[in-house]
């Protein structure tokens, strides 16, 4: 049997959260055929189970993209040419900043595609996309803290059903989270839904991580009296 097989888009907004992407997108790669054959050398059952991932780093441009902290990012692709991608990662930027060219068109022709299966929201990545309209009537996660901050200057997205009380939440194929390090349990819950158990421990020995559930959150008190 051949080893399943995932393609990943990873949206770099502009002075997005590096931790939002790093994290999730690293833990994930945890995961793969990649690293598991380098690391368990004396199981080739468990490396036959491992999904073959590719990336693919999408922007407006070629330009590099720089991150709240770290190195310039390298786009691969565009929001045109992108080839097709299995799941979308989006990191948390600035949800006040205006929309790249292009991007709103890209996660609403991707999130209609029939074959397309998850959009992974970190931080205010799920206020960045909901702006597309993709997120009105669903149950919604993202940073708490500017939640508090959007709610308390009435910005906050009226038609999306904002979630105060969870590390991450799942509604169809909008995965999201809340506050940076939760995308590391989103990508978890991610692996732990779709890849082998064994496949997932792994991950988890070599990580040397314990995902979180999605409650109880310790944070939620942040958005107490919120009505969330």
């Amino acid at each position: 049997m051949s080893a399943p097989e995932l393609s990943v888009g990873l949206v770099l907004l502009p002075e997005h959260q590096w931790l939002d992407a790093a994290g999730t997108t690293d833990y994930l790669y945890n995961h793969s055929y990649d690293i598991l054959s380098k690391l368990y050398t004396d199981n080739p059952e468990l490396v036959s189970k491992a999904p073959r991932m590719t990336f693919h780093y999408i922007s407006s441009d070629y330009s590099p993209v720089h991150a709240s902290s770290g190195p310039p990012q390298t786009p691969t692709c565009t929001y045109e040419n992108c080839p097709f991608v299995d799941i979308i990662i989006v990191p948390g930027a600035d949800p006040a900043a205006e929309a790249p060219k292009g991007f709103v068109e890209f996660i609403q022709t991707r999130y209609a595609d029939p074959k397309f299966k998850a959009i992974l929201m970190v931080c205010t990545g799920s206020m960045c996309i909901a702006r597309t309209g993709i997120l009105d009537g669903h149950q919604v996660c993202s940073n708490k803290f500017v939640l508090r901050m959007a709610a308390n200057n009435k910005m906050l997205y009226d038609k999306v059903k904002w979630i105060g009380d969870r590390r991450w939440i799942i509604d169809g194929k909008l995965w999201s989270a809340g506050g940076v390090t939760c995308g590391i349990d989103l990508a978890a819950e991610y692996a732990r839904q779709h890849f082998a158990p064994e496949i997932v421990q792994a991950a988890m020995d070599i990580s040397e991580y314990k995902p979180n559930p999605a409650q109880p959150d310790p944070f939620a008190y942040l958005t107490e009296g919120l009505g969330l």
